[in-house]
């Protein structure tokens, strides 16, 4: 496996490309720059960008996560060329993109109060490579604090989406209630309902 990493600092925000299976030529590259770019017109939040190209046999592979404020957001695209795959998952991003800046534009318009109750997240270490090798005793080896939000649940649904988290805790817009929405295995969402 080769791969190539390169900094690029653009527009006030960090571009790594990385190449898999494929070495990134200058064109590569200063076409996928080139493209992220023209999402500048969506606000100064972008902080960081990553693009990761990868070739197997036919299929040339483009995927970009980006850090937009506190969310992450991913997109992903498959053809028979590298320039086009680019093109393709660059689109997908501009769409999410807009769509969250709608949903968040909607959110903010509804004013609700703002909430200072930190949400403290403990994370498990992980295990050794790929192997089920049983720990001693599990540890915290993050802790970090969040705003409780005020979401509904197309809201908590659409933020889930855009990110790779595992779970979510929000209150409900509609009950107040306190609840968490969680990835399943199976790729679809649960929703826990905290009582008193």
């Amino acid at each position: 496996m080769t791969m190539q990493k390169e900094n690029i600092a653009e527009q006030g925000y960090n571009v790594m490309v990385t190449g898999r299976h494929v070495h990134v030529t200058e064109g590569m590259k200063d076409h996928a720059i080139h493209q992220i770019s023209k999402l500048d017109h969506l606000g100064n939040r972008i902080i960081d960008v990553n693009v990761t190209m990868d070739i197997q046999k036919l299929d040339h592979k483009c995927d970009i996560m980006m850090k937009y404020g506190n969310t992450l957001i991913r997109s992903h695209a498959i053809t028979s060329d590298m320039y086009a795959s680019i093109d393709q998952a660059v689109g997908k991003l501009n769409r999410q993109l807009r769509k969250y800046k709608r949903r968040l534009n909607e959110h903010h318009a509804k004013k609700h109060p703002i909430e200072e109750l930190p949400v403290t997240i403990y994370a498990a270490p992980e295990y050794a490579e790929e192997h089920h090798e049983e720990t001693e005793q599990h540890t915290v080896v993050s802790q970090d604090s969040e705003k409780l939000k005020i979401l509904s649940l197309d809201e908590a649904i659409m933020k889930m989406e855009l990110s790779e988290r595992q779970f979510l805790v929000f209150r409900d817009e509609d009950s107040r209630q306190l609840k968490i929405i969680h990835r399943r295995e199976d790729n679809n969402y649960g929703i826990v309902t905290l009582e008193a």
